[in-house]
């Protein structure tokens, strides 16, 4: 079993009740091969030891897609060498990856060489690596040589390697058991089958798979496999098929020419899985007594049972022909009790047909069957689009799932398919309205649909296989679509370049979604992606019919007779937001990737639609946004077009023309009311949407409108409200309704927003959590104003007109309210103390400065426990007061932005110019993808941390992809990189003109600082072929998310 760097998968031998279930087959013990006693002494051992530990190598492998039963992961595990000539070593399948994989060997004196897949078994657990013999220079070694004919109960054996990532460990064992069934580990993962493992108490775990159990003459008798979690029982599997397959791959090379010739190593199926039943099991099944006596007599001696049918894949050679409880009896006349004999004659009978005999319920009945290619059913290639890896289903897979092998598999869904709610292991049997039985079925369907099409997809699962679902699935060809080819007859590269599906762009990427794009004015859009042209004679006239739909809607609304006044008047303003991130732009530390949550128009012209949400529900500019309208049914795209720089809102635009002209009437803008402020006491109505679009009311009463947000840091920093103040409520409908808080006429006063945080259990456990409250509509208002009027900002493109967009000067500094009361045990004056009770009698507080943003203008002038007193002469109690200085600072163009601050620092008052920083609702709007870590300027919630590398901080690791290089060589998140091969990275700009010098292959040294400053360095090979460089920028001219390739692979030089 390899030892992923994540979690360990353990065979499961417990029923649902958590009871361990007694097998028939485990009464065997008695009627086993005679015990062998071991005439081996210490020395013996030593000597064997000595020989086998050099041979024994540490794979380090990554898989860099999900393919067939394996995730995308990096993990070790064990090997040896069986063929020093040719440089093969054995090992498991699992550890050879059914798909692409990158590997790496190391020897016991920490020589490194890399290895390539040259064969896994479709069916067995072992594989063979082959890498190159004169690449090690400093170790004498000898090959393991395989003796499967030695295993026998009772011998002393030693598992030999990487146990639980120890560089080398030997376990004693005696093998207990020749004839255990095959280890079942998952139900929708890999699992052997028709072959007996051994067993013995050796104790193995993590990192062993593919270690050679050794006999005290060196010798291989069977390869470590697999453990079971609850005992110190480990599996083996015997080496009679490995040598088989090792025969025809030595054929395949001359050791003297290195080159390696192409193979066929020949597998046949029936796609029928045997297990073993005991003759008392048989005869229960209803074998007859004269069968029976005839096999025993045709049996090597000791015999104990027959095989029986347990499962047939369906389309298979034997779907309809055999069934489970079939007793197999002869085929071609010869009769077969053993899993070795069975597999051997068909694997010699590949393409042909046998003639087999079994018995069903004691009846004798005879079938001639065609041995299938077994390789014809393995998949190696797949398709990938938008981060989704699907290929033909594997026999593998078909056989857990019970579906036929060929159909569309999603081995990965990616953003695409994750987005329209399709899990992994998922069948796809329906896409754009057309029948999808096969690979190339999806991919010519793929290529004649536009980028941003919505389609709909029909899809079954192996849980619920009787029911189809649908989904609408949007599409997104992000990344590249492609195909790879790695097997026996490419051994000589370790990948080839195949050509993808044609794309509608080269380079660029988008995620501008419009509704009208690939769409003439006087066609529809059918949900299966075509076309139907509107004839005047086919309709009424439309204003005829837009009449009547608007006076149905509007009917409906007048119907609920039992809404207040303020939700009747609120709801045409409410508008459901679903989000979705891509893994890609997983950014600012944003902690999902799928978000809801309930907004509200605050602006809608014939020019411009402006929706107002919380950004716990829109986290970053870089999202995919649909919106559902509570006055009509619609859905439509969104746009992130500003996202404040502390308060908790982010405005999303839509295209009002989308809505159509009926929608365009129904739906409006809330009436917003900034002024007077809310305060305690006051009735309010807290108005929202439920997930089916049904406004939902209550009448409220203020408790607290003005309670600060005190929200600690994420373990992974991401954004969290800041210096604002919110509303409490006596009563609302729980931390996961968001909506809008009224006056009894409807006039927003407040969003009803949802806030992230992290509730932490003790010093390493923590949970996300999200609460809701109320946030003062002023800060809107006021934002909403400049976009409207003209900002003096930087300009962005809203539904084709370029509009100014507001700047934001702020304060870099994070604050937070104490009590005059306490502020007095400080040392603060009685006068100042009246004259903030004076300013504001009602919170009765002052402000004081809990850290400063690092790198802000502040940092240096303000320090932690400072009272802020007054700002240029006025006193301040609350956060609005330092606000409202701030913005008067951005309309007086005469001001150099530096107030002066009284503060009260150890029993002293002092005053300070502090200059303020100007701050667009852009948020990150470049990214990098270098070797599957994402990597970005460091954003606000990391440097609230109040640390910045002096190396250098414009080069933050914010996330890292599974498979990949950064994840195989520990590059995780939460550390900047400062140093690529000696040459220093203070920025972005500086990080890519490094590494494009960097070629494929080469390993880059890195130093890294942690966030809790902690210097490391690091070292880590570049693969350009599965992780090329490219960066992902915000274009405001065109109001896209453009990608750029840096570095990629190039093909025309390896072909």
């Amino acid at each position: 079993m390899a030892d992923p760097l994540e979690r360990l998968g353990s065979e499961e031998e417990e029923d649902a009740s958590g009871s361990s279930r007694l097998k028939e087959d485990e009464l065997c013990m008695a009627i086993d091969p005679p015990f062998r006693e071991s005439t081996a002494t210490t020395e013996d051992w030593r000597k064997a030891l000595a020989k086998v530990v050099p041979a024994v190598v540490v794979l380090r492998t990554t898989a860099c897609r999900a393919f067939d039963t394996e995730a995308a992961g990096a993990s070790y595990a064990t090997g040896f060498v069986i063929d020093k000539r040719r440089g093969i070593i054995l090992t498991n399948r699992h550890v050879v990856k059914p798909g692409p994989v990158v590997a790496e060997a190391m020897f016991v004196n920490r020589e490194e060489v890399p290895v390539y897949p040259i064969y896994r078994d479709p069916v067995h657990d072992f594989g063979f690596f082959c890498y190159d013999p004169g690449a090690i220079q400093f170790l004498k070694y000898e090959e393991i040589p395989l003796a499967p004919e030695a295993a026998s109960v009772g011998l002393e054996i030693r598992v030999v390697g990487n146990d639980s990532g120890e560089k080398v460990s030997i376990l004693a064992g005696t093998l207990a058991r020749l004839d255990r069934d095959a280890p079942h580990y998952k139900k929708d993962g890999y699992n052997d089958f028709n072959t007996f493992y051994m067993q013995a108490a050796s104790g193995t775990k993590g990192g062993s798979s593919g270690s050679p159990v050794i006999d005290w003459l060196g010798r291989a008798v069977a390869l470590n496999a697999g453990s079971k979690s609850s005992s110190a029982s480990a599996f083996f599997l015997p080496l009679e098929r490995v040598v088989r397959a090792l025969k025809f791959l030595q054929n395949g090379r001359d050791p003297f020419f290195k080159k390696w010739k192409a193979v066929s190593i020949l597998r046949g199926t029936l796609q029928v899985t045997f297990v073993h039943k005991g003759f008392d099991e048989t005869r229960r099944l209803g074998l007859q007594t004269e069968t029976e006596q005839s096999v025993r007599h045709a049996s090597p001696q000791g015999e104990t049972g027959m095989l029986v049918v347990e499962s047939v894949v369906p389309g298979g050679p034997a779907h309809k022909c055999l069934e489970p409880g079939d007793v197999l009896v002869c085929i071609n006349g010869e009769v077969i009790t053993q899993f070795l004999k069975m597999e051997s004659l068909l694997d010699d009978s590949v393409n042909q047909k046998i003639e087999i005999q079994i018995e069903r319920g004691g009846t004798p009945l005879t079938e001639n069957l065609l041995v299938q290619d077994l390789h014809s059913i393995t998949p190696n290639y797949f398709l990938e689009v938008s981060g989704a890896v699907i290929h033909p289903l594997s026999y593998q897979q078909a056989r857990n799932f019970r579906f036929q092998c060929g159909l569309v598999y999603v081995a990965e869904p990616g953003y695409m398919l994750f987005r329209a709610g399709v899990p992994r292991h998922a069948i796809i049997k329906k896409f754009a309205g057309q029948e999808v039985s096969r690979l190339d079925d999806l991919i010519s369907v793929l290529c004649k649909l536009s980028r941003g099409a919505r389609v709909p997809l029909e899809y079954v699962s192996y849980a619920d296989r009787h029911r189809r679902k649908s989904v609408l699935v949007t599409v997104d060809r992000h990344e590249c679509l492609a195909e790879l080819n790695e097997g026996v007859t490419s051994m000589e590269t370790s990948y080839e370049h195949s050509e993808g599906v044609p794309q509608d762009g080269s380079d660029v990427e988008t995620k501008k979604r419009r509704v009208k794009e690939d769409f003439s004015s006087d066609a529809n859009v059918l949900a299966d992606g075509s076309f139907f042209e509107r004839n005047e004679g086919d309709v009424e006239d439309a204003d005829t019919v837009e009449n009547s739909m608007m006076r149905d809607f509007q009917g409906e609304n007048l119907a609920a007779a039992n809404s207040s006044l303020a939700e009747r008047i609120i709801e045409p303003t409410l508008v459901m937001l679903e989000v979705h991130v891509p893994p890609s732009c997983m950014l600012d530390g944003v902690h999902s990737r799928h978000f809801f949550g309930t907004g509200v128009i605050i602006y809608h012209s014939q020019d411009m639609g402006l929706i107002a949400v919380d950004k716990n529900t829109v986290a970053i500019s870089a999202s995919d946004v649909m919106l559902s309208f509570a006055a009509f049914p619609i859905e439509i795209p969104g746009e992130v077009v500003f996202l404040h720089p502390v308060h908790n809102y982010a405005l999303i635009s839509y295209d009002p023309l989308a809505l159509g002209a009926v929608g365009f009437s129904l739906v409006r803008a809330a009436e917003l009311l900034p002024e007077p402020a809310i305060r305690r006491g006051d009735s309010v109505h807290l108005v929202g949407l439920s997930r089916s679009l049904q406004a939902t009311s209550r009448k409220s009463i203020v408790t607290n409108p003005c309670a600060a947000v005190n929200i600690s840091s994420a373990d992974f920093p991401r954004y969290r409200a800041t210096n604002m103040e919110v509303i409490e409520l006596d009563t609302d409908f729980g931390s996961t309704f968001s909506g809008v808080l009224t006056d009894e006429h409807g006039r927003v006063r407040a969003i009803w927003g949802s806030f992230s945080t992290q509730l932490k259990f003790g010093c390493s456990s923590s949970e996300d959590h999200q609460f809701v409250r109320g946030i003062p509509i002023y800060t809107i208002s006021e934002v909403l104003e400049q976009i409207i009027s003209g900002a003096q900002g930087p300009p962005l493109l809203i539904n084709s007109v370029k509009r100014p967009m507001p700047l934001v000067r702020i304060l870099e500094v994070e604050l937070y309210p104490t009590l005059l009361s306490k502020a007095r045990s400080f040392g603060l004056s009685d006068d100042w103390v009246q004259a903030l009770v004076k300013k504001d009698p009602i919170r009765r507080q002052v402000l004081r400065v809990k850290g400063c943003l690092a790198g802000s203008k502040a940092e240096n002038l303000l320090e932690q426990g400072d009272m802020v007193l007054a700002i240029n002469k006025e006193p301040v109690t609350c956060f609005r007061d330092v606000e409202n200085v701030c913005q008067a600072l951005g309309r007086n163009e005469n001001k150099d932005g530096k107030p002066s601050m009284t503060i009260f620092r150890q029993g002293r008052e002092i005053d300070v110019l502090v200059e303020t920083d100007i701050r667009d609702g852009s948020g990150t709007t470049r990214v990098i993808n270098w070797c599957g870590c994402i990597v970005q300027d460091p954003h606000p919630a990391v440097r609230a941390l109040g640390f910045l590398p002096e190396e250098g901080h414009g080069v933050y690791v914010a996330r890292w992809c599974h498979g990949s290089p950064a994840h195989r060589y520990g590059l995780y998140a939460l550390q900047w990189i400062v140093e690529v091969n000696g040459k220093k990275t203070p920025d972005l700009d500086a990080f890519l003109n490094v590494t494009k010098e960097i070629e494929h292959g080469e390993f880059v040294r890195l130093r890294t600082i942690h966030l809790n400053g902690k210097p490391k360095v690091l070292t880590l090979k570049q693969d350009l072929h599965y992780w090329p460089t490219w960066e992902v920028r915000f274009d405001p001219d065109s109001a896209m998310w453009r990608r750029h390739t840096i570095k990629a692979l190039d093909y025309s030089s390896s072909l």
